[in-house]
């Protein structure tokens, strides 16, 4: 058995709250906070249980920047950015 620590991103839009998992590209939501990021969970395990039926897991993980570590236990580490910033874009309509 091996972890995957994966970051998560929460987001609210209109009356709901949705959970990102920006490395794997893979979100879900829920009425709360807490339940959104437990239904991303499913969704993540969803998809890792898939990538494995399929033989792709370590590779989508390694593409996706994650490292893996064996000591003590076995775990895949999501990147750590390196800033988290903002950038404004100015857009003139045509």
């Amino acid at each position: 058995m091996e972890n995957i620590i994966v970051r998560v991103e929460i987001f609210e839009e209109n009356d709901q709250y949705v959970a990102l998992s920006p490395e794997l590209n893979v979100s879900s939501f829920g009425d709360t906070p807490k339940k959104a990021k437990a239904s991303l969970s499913e969704a993540i395990s969803l998809f890792v249980e898939e990538c494995e039926r399929m033989g792709t897991l370590n590779e989508i993980l390694e593409e996706a920047g994650f490292t893996h570590f064996t000591n003590p236990v076995h775990e895949w580490v999501a990147p750590e950015p390196l800033a988290i910033e903002e950038l404004k874009i100015e857009h003139v309509a045509v």
